[in-house]
């Protein structure tokens, strides 16, 4: 009788570890069918910098002050009333209570733009400190930090004034793909106005007529800057040589031989984790911190950046930032290094889009064109120990690509974009998971419920036979 309750016991045993087993590959399964059948759905981060974009549009600005994502993913909107909180609250996001609405930044930022130019200052919007920076650089003499401090006092609380190491200087004369008579850059994003192709790059990297070359010595042109905007704003249009050969121009090269495919231009939301190439430093990653910013170069003011913690250096400018398998900005200039980290400010893709009436190559609207890629002389840069994004390929491209820009990397599978949520976002989700985790989760019971009847069973047993042991 007690074998046979043994070898019940056993079955039941070898069942339950049976169900861990199983547990483990439901589990595994559903984050893997949710990472490969979800690529075209947005990412948790993108749909909380959407519901925080659309709350500050619904309340309006007198009422709020701007939104961001916290360090837990959750899309937070400033508000200046109780009744707006609940609003924010009943829609799933975060409410912070501040005293500044966006009315109120803007104003400061206006006052700031309106007053004697110093180079070597930027400022930008906090929403988190409800405040507008003023960053000045090691450049800035104490007499011109002295007449800011008195107007950003003029203007009240709305203004933090802050002092920092390093210079904001534009990320030129680097080691770069993209070789002019002004300077060397990187390659950001390929665009087509439907006729004609280019690459969109920094406007501080060339005035129109400048030629560039994919090589040192000048022996391989790419084309001539067109068009562009510096200083204002920091963006221009570099036309291909007609009969250059196209493919796969929507794919941004990171390095090692890999790229991300790009499907399309957005906005980002300050919080946003985001990626940037370039032909100096390699792939690099960082975060949003503001929007709109302003930076005084000694070259001239640009306006309307997107500040990041995203390190660059000299060869930089121009590059591409991306997210989630979308353009975001092209680099424009900053402070520090990749050594000790610093300051970088892009110039956001859609206004330079809609300034030059071009875009992406990869949109669904451009009828097919796409730009083409001219040979390459050096291969992209190495990545630097960054992160490789979301949607990269690991393998080596199939043909010739702008280092630090874009070009053929044919081994990038069709709807392996940034847009693909990751592994972790999909375990949040338990309806995915639930059925594995509640297997999994039965089986330990069972295994702890056999493990505790065994001992009671010997126990018992030692009880009955402890006299004949002597």
């Amino acid at each position: 009788m007690r074998h046979a309750r043994r070898n019940v016991q056993r079955i039941a045993r070898f069942a339950a570890i049976g169900g861990l087993v199983c547990g483990g590959l439901m589990v595994t399964n559903a984050v893997a069918s949710e990472t490969s059948d979800g690529s075209n759905a947005p990412s948790a981060e993108a749909r909380a910098a959407d519901t925080g974009k659309k709350l500050v549009s619904e309340l309006g600005t007198s009422r709020t002050a701007g939104s961001w994502i916290d360090a837990e993913g959750r899309p937070v909107v400033a508000v200046t009333d109780e009744k707006a909180a609940a609003d924010v609250r009943s829609a799933g996001a975060v409410a912070k209570v501040v005293s500044h609405p966006m009315n109120d930044l803007r104003s400061a930022t206006e006052t700031l733009k309106d007053a004697p130019r110093v180079a070597g200052t930027s400022w930008s919007m906090d929403y988190a400190s409800n405040q507008v920076v003023v960053r000045a650089d090691n450049t800035v003499s104490a007499a011109e930090w002295s007449r800011m401090t008195k107007l950003a006092e003029s203007i009240g609380k709305s203004v933090r004034m802050e002092r920092m190491e390093g210079t904001f200087t534009p990320r030129l004369n680097g080691a770069a793909p993209l070789f002019g008579g002004t300077g060397r850059c990187s390659a950001g994003f390929n665009v087509t106005n439907g006729q004609a192709n280019f690459i969109l790059t920094a406007g501080h990297c060339g005035p129109t007529g400048t030629t560039w070359f994919s090589d040192q010595q000048g022996n391989q042109p790419v084309g001539a800057t067109v068009s562009g905007s510096f200083p204002g704003g920091d963006f221009s249009l570099v036309q291909y040589n007609p009969g250059t050969a196209l493919n796969d121009a929507d794919v941004v090269a990171v390095g090692n031989g890999q790229g991300v495919r790009i499907t399309g231009a957005a906005d980002p939301a300050v919080g946003q984790k985001v990626f940037r190439s370039g032909s100096t430093t390699g792939l690099q990653s960082g975060e949003v911190t503001g929007l709109d910013a302003t930076v005084n170069y000694p070259q001239g003011t640009v306006t309307g950046l997107i500040e990041t913690t995203v390190c660059a250096e000299p060869g930089d400018s121009g590059g591409p930032m991306f997210a989630n398998g979308l353009a975001l900005g092209v680099t424009s200039g900053g402070s520090g290094d990749c050594d000790d980290g610093g300051t970088t400010f892009f110039q956001p893709v859609t206004k330079a889009l809609e300034s030059l009436g071009v875009q992406l190559a990869a949109d669904p609207g451009s009828g097919g064109q796409a730009a083409p890629s001219p040979g390459n002389t050096g291969g992209a840069a190495d990545n630097n120990g960054a992160a490789v994004p979301p949607g990269t390929s690991s393998t080596a491209p199939g043909g010739a690509a702008l280092p630090g820009g874009l070009g053929p990397v044919d081994s990038v599978p069709e709807g392996q974009t940034g847009s693909v949520t990751s592994a972790l976002e999909q375990i949040a989700d338990f309806r995915s998971v639930g059925p594995g985790l509640f297997v999994i989760a039965g089986s330990l019971v069972a295994l702890v419920a056999l493990r505790i009847r065994s001992e009671r069973g010997r126990r018992r047993y030692r009880a009955e036979y402890s006299q004949s042991w002597g």
